[in-house]
């Protein structure tokens, strides 16, 4: 037998769990724009329910990175959300 691959397998198999929670609809956050606070509480919060369902496999070596690309992803689209309603709103 090819010395790791059992390891390799055990990861595969953690990484398929770990995105099977993930699967569907995240969650739907609500904030102010203009309030660098209410932006920083929907970050937070998805950081939060992304190591609620999945941080039990963060050591993963699959599942790991998967996990902190997620974050920032999320992390980047809230703020990104807030700047094109601040610009929207000085528009009008």
């Amino acid at each position: 037998m090819i010395k790791g691959f059992d390891k390799l397998q055990r990861d595969l198999a953690l990484a398929q769990e770990a995105l099977q929670e993930l699967d569907g609809d995240l969650c739907s956050v609500k904030f102010d724009p203009y309030d660098p606070a209410s932006i920083e509480q929907a970050i937070q919060y998805v950081v939060d329910l992304i190591e609620s369902r999945v941080g039990a496999y963060g050591a993963n070596p699959i599942v790991g990175p998967i996990i902190e690309n997620m974050k920032e992803h999320y992390r980047q689209g809230i703020i990104e959300r807030a700047a094109e309603a601040r610009m929207s709103g000085e528009e009008e």
